[in-house]
């Protein structure tokens, strides 16, 4: 027994231990029934296991158990299988969005299509082979979840909210590639869904929650989702380099953060140039992103994002005042908030 309130910082590590554990021994299955199936098949779980289990803050598997913990006074009873689940789930929408994107790098490592690459000297093939990787993963997170013990009669609700979740991120994924001016759903749905809102319902239904305590998870985690991505953002571009790569690494991405939108709305035709001049190009030099990230400062776009999570992590916070939840759990899906929010990584 762990004397109680935990803290954050050993919750998570102990949810850490209990989720890498079940992936290692899933994995080793895993290895085995390949092996049996399609031996020269052993590639995909190989370059699966590698991609889940290097690197990740396990975020999904620590807000399910904090949801668990919160709504019934019990953290871990297969809340392993369940974090297993979710960033098996993660490391399927990882694999298909870096194809996406074109991002050859990946947790301090190769993409899993980058992988398939080298592996076979043939970029066709390595990209073939990483969507393929990706499908065997959402199996293998489909598999897990029905492994998790749920209350009787709770894995239909289950089922649909694992599928709910998925067509989420992809209705955001798919709102984000065609450049939709409405970030904020794009960052609900593409973020907020699997990073804490899905997470959160199937940790409640884990716990056999109150319809009660499902709407106060909901409500607590719908604005925290949005607050993530957007503390995200703001990392992304003026992050210090040793936390988060080489500053303004989302500018050179092109990637269309909130941070972008905003400023292509509120500047005018001169600043606006000192942007796109940088976006979406890999060998923009350090000064010219840096005048890039001044504009933004200056703008006070910046200021803008940063507020408005603020404000969202706010209304996450006040979503647990009075809430019917365990006390102690509710300490500790406020220091979730605020880790998720307020970070330098």
């Amino acid at each position: 027994m762990h004397p109680t309130p935990w803290t954050l910082a050993d919750f998570s590590a102990a949810v850490r231990q209990r989720v890498d554990h079940r992936l290692a021994t899933f994995f080793e299955e895993k290895g085995s029934e390949i092996a049996s199936l399609s031996p020269r098949s052993a590639e995909l779980r190989e370059e699966l296991e590698a991609l889940t289990r290097r690197g990740g803050k396990r975020l999904r598997p620590i807000v399910a158990a904090a949801a668990r913990y919160a709504a019934s006074g019990e953290a871990f009873e297969g809340a392993d299988l369940l974090g297993a689940s979710l960033e098996l789930l993660q490391t399927y929408l990882l694999a298909h969005d870096d194809i996406m994107d074109g991002d050859l790098t990946r947790r301090g490592g190769p993409s899993l299509h980058a992988a398939f690459r080298t592996r076979h000297g043939d970029d066709a093939l390595g990209d073939a082979l990483g969507i393929l990787g990706g499908d065997l993963a959402q199996a293998y997170a489909l598999e897990l979840l029905l492994r998790v013990p749920f209350p009787e009669g709770a894995v239909s609700h289950a089922l649909a909210t694992f599928l709910e979740l998925q067509k989420e991120v992809y209705l955001g994924q798919h709102l984000d590639l065609v450049a939709d001016p409405d970030v904020e759903r794009v960052n609900d749905l593409k973020t907020g869904s699997y990073t804490v809102r899905g997470p959160a319902r199937l940790g409640a239904i884990l716990a056999g929650a109150t319809e009660a305590q499902h709407h106060a998870l909901t409500r607590w985690a719908n604005p925290l989702g949005q607050a993530f991505q957007l503390a995200d953002d703001v990392l992304g571009t003026f992050g210090n380099s040793e936390a988060t790569g080489k500053p303004g690494e989302d500018l050179r991405r092109g990637k269309r953060t909130t941070l972008v939108v905003l400023a292509k709305e509120r500047l005018d035709a001169r600043e606006w140039r000192a942007i796109e001049s940088v976006l979406g190009r890999a060998d923009a030099t350090d000064h010219e992103v840096e005048q890039a990230t001044l504009v933004l400062e200056a703008s006070g776009v910046r200021a803008w994002v940063v507020g408005r999570a603020a404000e969202l992590l706010a209304a996450s916070d006040r979503a647990l005042d009075d809430a019917p939840l365990d006390p102690e759990g509710v300490e500790l899906l406020r220091s979730i908030g605020r880790a998720l929010v307020v970070r330098d990584r």
